[in-house]
């Protein structure tokens, strides 16, 4: 059995092009799921029945994992066994009729414009790590690109002169996102005051963003940074992906069209930017019974 989910594993790598912590999700899921089979006495694919699955989701349950932890384990079992159909190596898929458990759609945390004012003035201009944490909240902000995405930024994805920077997504696709003279001249400080100074002789050509050490700015790193900083602005409770809701959910406050800020963050479905329009109603219907002398 491990032998064919090696082969599976390898073709997310490789075929499906995976990013790192995707696939690493995939990986660990589905090792679980084996070592359960190995436990219960099932020890060939073809002996994997749907109570076997059900029984697995059960214990997950037991397990109280919350409801979106379950079901990325049971879409990962069932990306498995579409796999096994294909190429033949079971006759029956026994997850064709399991679905995962229905998650309850959480509401966007979104930071105000006033914090996020906040934390990026609480950078310091003084010193390069600054220089480079105001740019690199700035560039978060004025784009909504992913941390993962942010990091891996190199000094050639840049056009300043134009007002954009190039994102490669963790899926590998490429799209340029306009950044605001805010970002751009964070950027451009960062770049003639900051970088230069941070350079060692293990640093990479062409990293954008780096640490203290000169190596690549890594998201854990960045994400403790944020922390103090947000700290220190007085805003407790802030994590990168915030600044990516808030961006989109800023966007359509102020008029921006659904389908440029899908295209601006890189939203596949356009589900995934809908969910931000139930927050602008929200404030609207807020506003009304707030203002309206008859609400």
């Amino acid at each position: 059995m491990y032998s064919v989910l090696t082969q599976y594993l390898s073709y997310l790598k490789h075929e499906k092009q995976l990013s790192h912590n995707s696939y690493i999700s995939y990986e660990r899921d589905l090792q679980k799921f084996v070592s359960f089979l190995d436990e219960n006495g099932v020890l060939q694919w073809t002996q994997v029945h749907k109570h076997h699955v059900m029984k697995y989701m059960n214990v997950l349950q037991q397990l109280n994992l919350k409801p979106a932890t379950v079901s990325r384990h049971i879409v990962s079992i069932k990306g498995l066994f579409h796999y096994l159909m294909i190429h033949d190596h079971i006759t029956f898929d026994p997850t064709i009729y399991i679905e995962p458990p229905k998650q309850a759609k959480a509401t966007p945390h979104v930071l105000s414009q006033e914090d996020i004012s906040a934390i990026i003035e609480q950078c310091s201009s003084d010193n390069p790590t600054g220089l480079r944490d105001r740019a690199m909240l700035e560039l978060m902000y004025a784009t909504g690109i992913r941390v993962s995405e942010l990091v891996a930024l190199n000094v050639e994805h840049l056009h300043l002169a134009l007002g954009f920077v190039q994102c490669i997504s963790p899926s590998l696709k490429e799209r340029y996102v306009p950044i605001g003279q805010y970002a751009k001249a964070a950027l451009e400080n960062y770049l003639q005051n900051g970088r230069q100074k941070l350079l060692t002789e293990k640093t990479s050509d062409s990293a954008l963003f780096l640490s203290h050490l000169g190596t690549r700015m890594t998201r854990q790193g960045f994400w403790k940074n944020m922390k103090q900083i947000a700290k220190s602005a007085g805003v407790e409770e802030v994590t990168p992906h915030m600044f990516r809701h808030s961006v989109a959910s800023h966007l359509l406050e102020n008029g921006a069209d659904i389908r440029v800020v899908q295209e601006m963050l890189g939203h596949v479905d356009i589900s995934s930017t809908m969910k931000y329009t139930t927050l602008t109603k929200q404030k609207m219907k807020d506003a009304y019974v707030q203002a309206h002398p008859r609400a």
